[in-house]
C-alpha cells in the first residue's frame, strides 16, 4: 500500500475499528491526516476513532475540522454536536445540533423517520429533543428578570408566545390571513388595519405633517442619508417590480434595525421630535425601522409578510401622487396626505406607485396597543435573544 493513499488508509482504519483495534485505527487515520489534512472522510473517521479511544476533545477537534471543510453537510454538525454534548459544552452543542437540523430540513431531510437515514434516526431524534429543551431553557432564562420586575402572572401570554415559537403548541391565528414569519403573539385582536381610536398620539402626529414635509423637501434632493431598503440586488429583484424603467425603493432612515441614525435626526429636528413622542418598538438590533420611504414612479413592492404581530406599522403620507395604494390582507387603502394609517404587516401586504411622481410616506414601527408594558418588555428581550441565537447558529 502506498502510504499516502487516503481511501486505502481509511478503509483499513475502519476495518481495524470494527475489530476493536482502536490504536491501529488511530495510527492509520493520523497517517492519512498528515498527508491529506483537508479530507472530509478522514476527519470524520478520526473523530469516531478518537471517541472510541475516549479522547473526546480530540474527537471534537476532528469534527470541528470536518465542519470547516464542508459547512453545508448537516451530518458533520450532528456529530460535532454529539461530541460537544459529551464534553458538557451544552451551549455549543445546542448551536451545532440546531444548525444541523435546520440545514437538513431545508434540504428535505430529517423531517420525520421516512426522511432520515435509519442509521442516524436515534441520533437525530436525540438532537431534536436536546435542541428543543435547551432552547426552551435559554429563552425562559432571559424572561426571568422581566418576570421578577413585573410578576410572573404578567407574562402568561408571553410564555404562550414562546411555546408557540418553539412548536410546543400550535399557532392558531383568529384570521387565517395572518401569518407572522417568526413570532406569533396569541390573544390579541386581529385585523389588517387598526382603528384610529387605539392610538391617542395619532392626531397630534398628523398635525406635524406640514413641518415634517418641509424637512423632507430639504433632504429629498440629496443622496446622502438615503439607503436601499433591500440591501442586495438579489433581494431587490425578488421584492420589486417596475411597470417602466428600473424599480426604486429607498429610505432616509431615522432608525434601521433598531440603530439610531443620529445625523439624519440632526438634519430633521422637527421630524425627530415628532417621532420621539411615538410608542416606537425598541428591540436591540431589530426595531424600530423608521424612515422617509421613497418609492419611485412605476415601482411595485411585491407581496410580503412581517415578522411579528407584536409590532404594527404606521404610515404618515407626505407626498402621494395619483394611482398609489397599499394593500394589506387583500384590503386596499389609498393614502391621503397627512392622514395616518396603522396596519399589521404580518398580513400579506404590498404597495405600488403607478403615478408619475415620487411617493413618500414616513414609516414607523410602533408597539401593538393590546400589549401591556410588561409584555412589551418581555417581547423586547425575547426577540433580542432569538436574534442572538440565530446569529450564533449561523456563524
Amino acid at each position: 500500500m502506498i502510504p499516502d493513499q487516503v481511501e486505502a488508509l481509511n478503509f483499513l482504519a475502519l476495518h481495524a475499528l470494527g475489530l476493536g483495534r482502536v490504536a491501529r485505527a488511530l495510527e492509520l487515520l493520523e497517517q492519512a491526516n498528515r498527508h491529506h489534512p483537508k479530507d472530509l472522510a478522514t476527519q470524520m473517521n478520526l473523530g469516531f476513532a478518537r471517541q472510541a479511544a475516549g479522547d473526546l476533545e480530540g474527537a471534537r477537534a476532528a469534527f470541528q475540522h470536518a465542519v470547516e471543510q464542508d459547512p453545508q453537510r448537516p451530518v458533520v454538525r450532528l456529530h460535532l454536536g454529539h461530541a460537544l454534548e459529551k464534553l458538557n459544552r451544552g451551549p455549543e452543542a445546542l448551536l451545532a445540533y440546531f444548525r444541523a437540523i435546520a440545514d437538513a430540513q431545508k434540504q428535505g431531510h430529517w423531517l420525520n423517520a421516512s426522511t432520515t437515514a435509519p442509521a442516524l434516526l436515534d441520533r437525530v431524534r436525540h438532537a431534536v429533543r436536546f435542541a428543543q429543551a435547551s432552547r426552551r431553557c435559554l429563552f425562559e432564562a432571559v424572561l426571568e428578570p422581566v418576570a421578577e420586575r413585573h410578576g410572573a402572572a404578567a407574562l402568561g401570554r408571553v410564555r404562550e408566545t414562546l411555546a408557540t415559537y418553539l412548536g410546543d403548541r400550535p399557532e392558531v391565528p383568529v384570521d387565517l390571513r395572518q401569518k407572522p414569519s417568526i413570532l406569533f403573539f396569541p390573544g390579541v385582536p386581529t385585523t389588517p388595519y387598526f382603528a384610529r381610536e387605539l392610538f391617542p398620539w395619532l392626531e397630534e402626529f398628523e398635525r406635524q405633517t406640514a413641518a415634517i414635509r418641509d424637512e423632507l423637501h430639504e433632504v429629498l434632493p440629496h443622496a446622502d442619508g438615503r439607503e436601499r431598503v433591500f440591501t442586495s440586488d438579489t433581494e431587490e429583484q425578488a421584492g420589486l417590480r417596475a411597470s417602466h424603467g428600473a424599480p426604486g425603493w429607498d429610505g432616509f432612515y431615522f432608525y434601521r434595525y433598531g440603530t439610531r441614525r443620529d445625523e439624519n435626526h440632526r438634519r430633521c429636528p422637527y421630524t425627530a421630535a415628532a417621532l420621539a413622542a411615538l410608542p416606537l418598538m425598541h428591540v436591540r438590533e431589530h426595531a424600530p425601522e423608521v424612515m422617509f420611504s421613497v418609492l419611485t414612479p412605476g415601482t411595485h413592492i411585491l407581496p410580503h409578510r412581517g415578522v411579528t404581530n407584536t409590532r404594527l406599522v404606521c404610515h404618515l403620507p407626505l407626498i402621494v401622487p395619483e394611482n398609489c395604494a397599499l394593500v394589506v390582507g387583500g384590503e386596499t387603502h389609498h393614502w391621503i396626505e397627512g392622514r395616518g394609517v396603522v396596519f399589521d404587516d404580518t398580513f400579506e401586504h404590498e404597495a405600488w406607485n403607478r403615478g408619475t411622481r415620487t411617493r413618500v410616506v414616513l414609516i414607523a414601527d410602533v408597539w401593538n396597543p393590546h400589549l401591556t408594558p410588561a409584555e412589551r418588555d418581555a417581547v423586547a428581550v425575547l426577540v433580542g435573544a432569538i436574534g442572538d441565537f440565530h446569529r450564533a447558529a449561523a456563524a
